[in-house]
This record gives C-alpha cells, structure tokens and sequence, in this order.
C-alpha cells in the first residue's frame, strides 16, 4: 500500500478515546514518515459535514463503547457521512471494563459499509465514564505503549501489502441488541432520561461543560441547565473544574454500585490480529 496520510478519526465524550487514537496514529505516522491529520466529531458542528478518503489514507478510528455497541445517536452521521474510498482502515473501541460486546464488530462493519478496508482492530479497556473505580486511570501508560507499538506494527506490515486482508474480531451475526444496564437488585435500570444537576453555589459559569458537551445540549449562557439529550458521556462532569456537575438520578446510581460490585477485576486488552 502507498500510503500518503495518517488520520487519527474519533468521537471521544471524556478524552481517553482522543488521547489514545492520537497517539496511535503518532506512532505509525512515525513508523511512516508520513503526517498525521486528526478528526474530532465529538461536537455537533462537526457532523454537519461529510468526509471523504482515499486509498493513500490510514486511518485509525475510535470510539467508546456505550452498552455493548457504538453511541446509538452517532450511527446514522457514522453510516451517512463518510467515504472511505478505499482507505485502509483500523478500528479501536475503549470500553470501561465490563465489555465491548459488538462495539468492535459493529464499528469494523459500519466502516467497510463505508467503503473502508478494514486491516485491523483492537479493545483497549478505559476507566469506566459512569464508574471511576472500574479500570481507574487507564488506559495507563503500558496500556498506550501497547496500542502504539500495535499501531506501528500494523502500519509497516501494510506498507508491505498489496491488498488488505480484512480482520476478523468478536461478535455476534448479527450485532445484537443494546445492553441493559443493571441496578444492584439485578433488574432493569432504566435512567434514560436522567440529565447532570448543577450546584449553583459552586458554578462559576466558565462555560467549559456547554463547550465539551457532544450534543450541545448545555447553553453556553446558562450552563446550569441541561436542555437537550444526554446521552451520559460524563464529559461535562470530567470537566468542570469546580466540580459543580453532578447525577443523582437513583437509577443511575444504582447502575454505577452494580458495575462497582462485579466489574472491578482487571481486564485486558485485544489486539486483532495479534502483535507478535
């Protein structure tokens, strides 16, 4: 392959996911000596667009994994919005610890749908956006050292490829129902509609929740309501840096004490196909 670009392509509510695909395209860029170019759609302004590659392309694409599978409101901009051209591709999912499920699968599936040559595709566990105890602090540095050289290996051996070989990753055929998250009495707990509270007393009103929230539904002049979707990210809650943002719906709560008391065991991250 006569690759010209690197592309690091994510939508990332906390940050891990941007964290971890820039430094994965980094390393192949290096591995390269090719530039690397970077796509964010985590804001609403930027899936207003379409996009498009081309077989000189590599591009690494991530996303979190939300309840087995891909953020459900970002699917139709992911099927309806990208050209893949040809574009060798690799998918990435971060999941917080419990399991990606089809998150992997779907992701490969929707990129080929999209004209993308699937090569490669990995896991890697990230602390849990609900759930901080849950793989807390990862993906640590072993963690991106990891996906790095994963990433610089997979980039040299398609340098050397005539043809993409597509990858095979876990999965059900076909990609299976969305999660149901759990309360702690083992039954449905259902907090779909629940939105961040906000501590007026502690608020300053800088505006860095409006400015990070993936659906724009915080007001940037009144950064204390929430008067849009939420699809939970947490990002507005990550990011406050008076710590002002808050869940107390008691579904959710309770959601968050299950994943703490069954899900703390460490898990590991795939690779496909493995780095040997």
């Amino acid at each position: 392959m006569q690759f010209k670009t690197v592309w690091a392509v994510y939508y990332s509510g906390c940050g891990s996911t941007r964290r971890l695909l820039r430094g994965m395209a980094e390393a192949a860029g290096e591995a390269l000596m090719l530039p690397v170019r970077e796509l964010d759609y985590s804001r609403p302004e930027a899936r207003e667009k379409s996009y498009c590659f081309t077989e000189t392309d590599l591009v690494f694409w991530g996303s979190p994994t939300y309840a087995g599978r891909l953020p459900n409101v970002l699917l139709p901009f992911l099927r309806g919005n990208f050209t893949g051209g040809g574009a060798a591709a690799v998918a990435v999912v971060l999941y917080g610890n419990r399991s990606y499920d089809d998150a992997l699968k779907e992701l490969c599936e929707v990129l080929t749908g999209n004209g993308f040559l699937v090569a490669a595709g990995a896991a890697v566990t990230a602390e849990h956006a609900f759930a901080p105890a849950l793989a807390h602090g990862r993906p640590n540095g072993e963690d991106r050292a990891a996906a790095a050289e994963f990433a610089r290996k997979t980039a040299l051996t398609l340098r050397g490829r005539e043809h993409i070989i597509p990858v095979t990753v876990p999965g059900r055929e076909p990609i299976g129902a969305y999660y149901t998250p759990l309360g702690i009495d083992g039954e449905p707990a259902r907090f779909l509609k629940a939105k961040p509270k906000t501590d007026p007393e502690q608020c300053t009103r800088c505006g860095l929740c409006a400015a990070v929230c993936p659906m724009g539904s915080i007001p940037r002049e009144e950064p204390t309501e929430c008067t849009g979707i939420c699809i939970k990210c947490q990002g507005c809650i990550r990011e406050c840096p008076a710590g002002a943002k808050y869940f107390d719906d008691e579904a959710f709560l309770s959601h968050r004490a299950m994943l703490e008391q069954n899900y703390i065991r460490r898990r590991e991250n795939e690779f496909y196909p493995p780095v040997e």
